[in-house]
């Protein structure tokens, strides 16, 4: 930023100024902090810091406020990832990825080849090969270089919000156009059908594989299941929690399961949902991502209730209390050793026991 404005009206003292922005959302509710749920509108709290430097002054960075303990590895982690290796990868919002190989963190970025800086899914084919669904298309990093697939390629669209890798080894990409698939050799793009603007899908925002093969895409028009040939979509008419649909995972055995902005979350067993909000113990009804641990039990990152554990009886909350994030959490990973990882808006967090710890750099 180099030009600065005045006005005359406001009298800044000495020191440091924080200031709230207040976001018009364009949903049609009207201003978002006017409405009776305003959280759901805003993904994190957005935060202005002025320091007034006086006139002929030089602007010194050491001015401004330092976050508890160590410096956050970015302020949004949205993918936690470990490869063959034993590495951890890192996929933030706006800072591209960082490896962290046990001593050291590396982060790769546009300027290093990466095809967007907002990172949404990693993957590691057979090979070792990493894949990055990233805001600019689809990378894959060999550990020396970047190549990418973009819309030149045949990318639906170059914003990817999911990647998942079926069992024929072909690859899917969710982007904000529709689907595109990638056999290995040349990538097709496979669009949903059209339905009505009201309820239009937007960005594919989860995908997934059934265990008779099928493949699942979430959007914010509901849930839709191809198997090779045909479409149906899934809604709220169906028995499905909400039909914006930000996640969807396979459990061990074998039922699907749907996470919602704004709906809670679906069970799925072949025939019927089952759904489950917090009126039954979720703690909150919006749902980023989610994940089956080792042991089985599923995991569910909300935002604005941290972290929540169904062990199939009932359900356990788990939050950041020491005002580091707003409980928005936007990823979670478990690494080889059973350790449970989360990303939240606000740092990366490990579970202790029954405490998330900060992992800083």
């Amino acid at each position: 930023m180099t030009e600065f404005w005045q006005n005359d009206s406001i009298v800044w003292e000495e020191g440091i100024k924080e200031m709230h922005l207040v976001i018009k959302d364009d949903s049609g509710g009207g201003h978002a902090h006017k409405r009776k749920d305003p959280e759901k509108y805003f993904p994190t709290k957005v935060r202005i810091t002025m320091t007034q430097v006086a006139k002929g002054a030089k602007y010194d960075p050491e001015l401004l406020p330092k976050p508890p303990g160590g410096k956050q590895i970015s302020e949004y982690v949205r993918r936690i990832f470990q490869d063959k290796d034993g590495n951890f990868w890192f996929g933030t919002n706006a800072d591209g990825v960082c490896r962290y190989d046990g001593k050291v963190f590396t982060y790769f970025t546009e300027k290093d080849g990466l095809a967007g800086n907002a990172i949404r899914g990693i993957l590691q084919d057979d090979r070792g090969t990493l894949w990055f669904a990233t805001s600019g298309g689809v990378s894959r990093f060999d550990g020396k270089a970047f190549t990418n697939l973009t819309a030149k390629d045949g990318l639906r669209g170059n914003d990817v919000w999911s990647m998942a890798r079926d069992s024929k080894g072909v690859f899917w990409f969710g982007t904000s156009e529709g689907v595109s698939r990638y056999d290995g050799k040349k990538v097709t793009g496979v669009p949903l059908p059209k339905i009505a603007p009201s309820a239009d899908s937007g960005a594919v925002r989860a995908t997934a594989e059934d265990k008779a093969g099928n493949l699942w895409f979430g959007t914010f028009g509901g849930a839709w299941r191809y198997d090779g040939r045909a479409f149906r979509r899934f809604t709220t008419q169906d028995g499905l929690a909400g039909n914006a649909v930000s996640a969807i995972i396979l459990d061990k055995g074998g039922r699907l399961w749907f996470g919602t902005r704004d709906g809670g979350v679906s069970r799925y067993d072949g025939k019927s949902f089952t759904t489950f909000t917090e009126k039954d113990g979720l703690s909150s009804n919006a749902v980023w991502t989610m994940l089956e641990d080792k042991g089985g039990n599923i995991w569910f990152g909300t935002l604005g209730g941290g972290a929540c554990r169904y062990d199939g009886r009932s359900f356990a909350t788990f939050e950041e209390k020491e005002g580091l994030t707003r409980n928005h959490v936007q990823s979670i990973f478990q690494d080889k050793d059973g350790r449970l990882w989360f990303g939240f808006s606000g740092g990366a967090f490990r579970l202790d026991g029954k405490s998330l710890v900060n992992f800083t750099k």
